[in-house]
């Protein structure tokens, strides 16, 4: 997903808004006789992108898988690095769909229904003050790029003329814009508040200045492909309906805003300063439990801030808190010993895991792991009951964050089995450690290589060789 810095810049006019004219055709053949969707995209961190376990995921991937299964065919993602090149190609019929895009008048390309709120913001070094307008930017010395699928919005708010300062860039996503920021590369950026309050994550010394011009929205751009916009339709009203769609979008964004600044900032200092002393026990014991390295270090910091003699009022101590009952449950003798905590901690969630219904699939399975472990598989048992009563889905951890919170109230705790509980704890439990493990995967590489899994419904085309995976080339070595 991180390419090197464009080299091409095109400087922001009003001529940026123009599609530039279609290539060679390679048109595809009718879906009807091919049997296979094929799709453009571009990647992103929550677009389409591989993940931690070295797994296609992003909203994009997930909605035209389901919607691949649903009308009855393959599919095939075609890796699209540059956003203007899009139209171009789906106008010459080199693709059923594109996805994710902003609308624009474009001969033979219709859209499917808005799906997702877009709002354009300004970005900025936190260090300094920010513009206090759009104009003020521009009339600094400054350098400021602007995402390539937001130059006709930024069109409409500035004056006439080129602006030198002002770019359009067709190279990088909303992260590394906000990278580019972060190291002082460039002043300003213009990308999506989405992927602006996700990526200040990562980098904490960005922060969002202003919003521009009027919220937009996403949506999916069709070619005159007989039926296709109704299945389209269709799609999309049956997963608003039936809460795919919401899922979906809590899944990649729902905890984008629980991690304040100051404690992504204090994370990623000991990212560099204490988490080397700890690194190898959190590798050995996720090889020897199947749990990613960095789901545990992620669990260990939620809990302790990696500090191997932390107690809490209610007895619990060590880097993975182990109560004492837990630690003798898992053959653990010195809770303060790093190791023994790491691996007993381990080997809880790995039992806890064990507990949940294998019907439920990932990422949902891991994160309801995680709040038993906080809250006790009982109580998270209640919490699922609770839900299915309430007509929720007790096997998705966005329902069930609305249902934990209601085991402190005995309206609803007074009818189930365990009573009262501090649900709303274990809500921002399991969202902090989501947060941190997406640091982590960003910054800190896996134990071992992994490659996306064979699937013979699904394949990829990346003729230019885009590097999907999220985690960091430049990342320190994980030995």
């Amino acid at each position: 997903m991180r390419k090197l810095f464009g080299a091409v810049i095109t400087t922001l006019a009003l001529s940026a808004c123009e599609p530039a004219p279609p290539p060679e055709s390679k048109a595809v053949p009718s879906l009807a006789s091919s049997k296979e969707l094929v799709v453009l995209v571009r990647n992103g961190s929550t677009s389409f992108y591989v993940d931690q376990e070295g797994k296609y995921a992003g909203l994009e991937y997930d909605l035209v898988t389901r919607f691949a299964e649903e009308i009855g065919v393959k599919v095939r993602f075609e890796v699209v690095p540059r956003y203007d090149e899009i139209f171009p190609k789906l106008a010459a019929h080199e693709a059923h769909l594109a996805v994710g895009v902003l609308k624009r008048e474009a001969p033979g390309i219709s859209y499917g229904p808005d799906y997702q709120p877009v709002q354009p913001v300004l970005v900025y070094h936190a260090e300094n003050d920010p513009p206090k307008t759009l104009t003020d930017a521009i009339g600094q010395d400054k350098l400021v790029m602007v995402a390539a699928q937001h130059v006709p919005a930024i069109g409409k708010q500035l004056p006439r003329g080129v602006h030198p300062n002002w770019h359009a860039d067709d190279h990088h996503d909303t992260e590394e814009l906000v990278e580019k920021v972060a190291q002082g590369l460039i002043d300003y950026a213009v990308v999506d508040a989405h992927g602006a309050k996700v990526a200040k994550h990562y980098y904490p010394d960005v922060d969002i200045a202003m919003e521009i011009g009027k919220p937009q929205s996403l949506a999916w751009a069709i070619t005159h492909e007989e039926g296709l916009q109704k299945k389209v339709n269709t799609f999309f009203d049956k997963v608003r309906k039936d809460g795919t769609l919401s899922r979906l979008l809590d899944r990649y964004y729902g905890h984008s805003n629980r991690l304040q600044q100051v404690d992504a900032a204090e994370f990623l200092s000991r990212r560099l300063t204490i988490l080397p002393k700890y690194r190898h026990l959190f590798i050995e014991a996720g090889e020897k439990y199947g749990i990613d390295w960095r789901m545990l270090a992620a669990l260990g910091y939620q809990e302790s801030h990696w500090d191997p003699y932390a107690t809490s009022p209610f007895g619990v101590r060590g880097i993975m808190m182990l109560t004492t009952n837990t630690a003798d449950l898992l053959g653990v003798d010195d809770r303060l010993d790093p190791k023994q905590s790491i691996m007993g901690g381990a080997k809880y969630l790995a039992k806890l895991k064990e507990l949940i219904p294998a019907r439920i699939a990932e990422p949902d399975r891991t994160w309801l792991a995680f709040a038993s472990y906080n809250i006790g598989s009982a109580h998270l048992e209640d919490a699922r009951i609770l839900a299915a009563r309430l007509k929720r889905n007790p096997d998705s951890w966005t329902d069930l964050k609305a249902t934990l919170p209601l085991l402190r109230n005995a309206e609803y705790f007074s009818t189930l089995k365990y009573g009262y509980a501090r649900g709303g704890e274990t809500v921002i439990f399991v969202e902090n450690l989501r947060s941190y493990y997406d640091i982590l995967a960003r910054f800190e590489p896996p134990a071992y290589t992994m490659f996306p899994p064979f699937n013979e419904r699904v394949s990829v085309a990346n003729p230019e060789g885009v590097r999907l995976s999220i985690d960091a080339p430049t990342a320190a070595p994980a030995h």
